[in-house]
């Protein structure tokens, strides 16, 4: 009965072991007790004042933290706790509509845009993982909301006005690290999520995996692989994984900032000098993105095969 459900959501419940196609080699499995569990794992940095007297200070903490971290946390970010509220009903709601409702949504396709799915590419990994997902494209919001589900009812209308207020927080978060660079406003494209209250989200820092505790209200900011290359390596994309919760399900809701396909990404300019060469060749988001899917969770960096040094 397992083996002929098309999403985790559907088999889980119905076995008593995990499948062995869920099942890691050791040595790709986390090391629970060698992760490190803190407070303060990765800065908190409160929005309230960006656009105030203390503009620079906040520049400077997040230009900081993206150098130091890759990673961010952000509270007074705009986006109001109704809303995200709201969004995070309306995911558990669909991801518990009858099978059938649900599996209209359904493809193994990486390149539709919108589509419910499992694990990461179900097409070319070896090992499956313990997640089903729901992918959308939002903006601009017209081309794709035709597209969206339509079940729960209000599922166009939340979802609509969340990816609105988000990307108002995101165009703000890019010209703050854009800044922090020394560069135009609109020069960077980044990534952004929001979690529920389950941990699981874990961080590499310092060849140390440590463990990101949720913290009410705030949104949990990765600057992605994109930022790196465009910052010539002073700010870094860091591996980070999830951990399933044996207890409760992990509910997270990321929203992706990025470029056109057609969008060219290299160092910038003004970051390129005779002490500091371009690390990176110039390429397309749409090659990115072809080589990102079709390497799986595997390799380590996606960005190797972007180096200068490769070309």
């Amino acid at each position: 009965m397992a083996a002929t459900k098309l999403l985790l959501t559907d088999f889980a419940s119905t076995v008593n072991h995990v499948p062995s196609n869920y099942i890691r080699p050791i040595s790709d499995r986390p090391n629970l007790a060698d992760v490190q569990t803190s407070d303060d794992s990765i800065p908190v940095i409160d929005l309230q004042g960006l656009y105030g007297p203390n503009h620079s200070v906040i520049v400077h903490q997040i230009g900081q933290a993206c150098q130091e971290y890759g990673f961010l946390q952000v509270k007074n970010h705009g986006v109001p706790e109704a809303m995200i509220h709201n969004m995070l009903s309306l995911a558990r709601e669909f991801f518990r509509l009858p099978e059938s409702q649900r599996l209209k949504n359904f493809s193994d396709d990486p390149s539709k845009a919108n589509r419910l799915s499992t694990s990461f590419n179900v097409k070319t990994e070896k090992v499956a993982n313990w997640r089903d997902f729901l992918r959308l494209h939002c903006l601009p919001l017209e081309d794709h909301v035709p597209e969206w589900p339509s079940n729960p009812p209000s599922f166009r209308k939340v979802v609509a006005e969340y990816c609105t207020s988000v990307r108002g927080l995101t165009l703000r978060l890019l010209e703050a690290i854009s800044e922090s660079l020394g560069l135009k406003r609109d020069h960077i494209d980044k990534t952004l999520s929001k979690h529920d209250d389950v941990p699981g989200l874990q961080v590499l820092i310092n060849g140390k995996w440590v463990a990101v505790n949720p913290i009410p209200n705030t949104f949990i900011i990765n600057i992605g692989d994109q930022m790196q290359v465009i910052s010539n390596d002073r700010y870094k994309s860091v591996l980070h994984r999830a951990v399933v919760n044996c207890e409760k399900e992990r509910m997270s809701i990321p929203t992706f900032y990025c470029p056109s396909p057609d969008a060219v990404i290299g160092p910038a300019e003004e970051l390129i000098d005779d002490e500091n060469p371009a690390v990176y060749r110039n390429f397309t988001y749409a090659e990115y993105y072809e080589k990102f899917w079709n390497r799986g969770l595997a390799t380590e960096c996606c960005l190797d095969m972007f180096k200068a040094s490769n070309a």
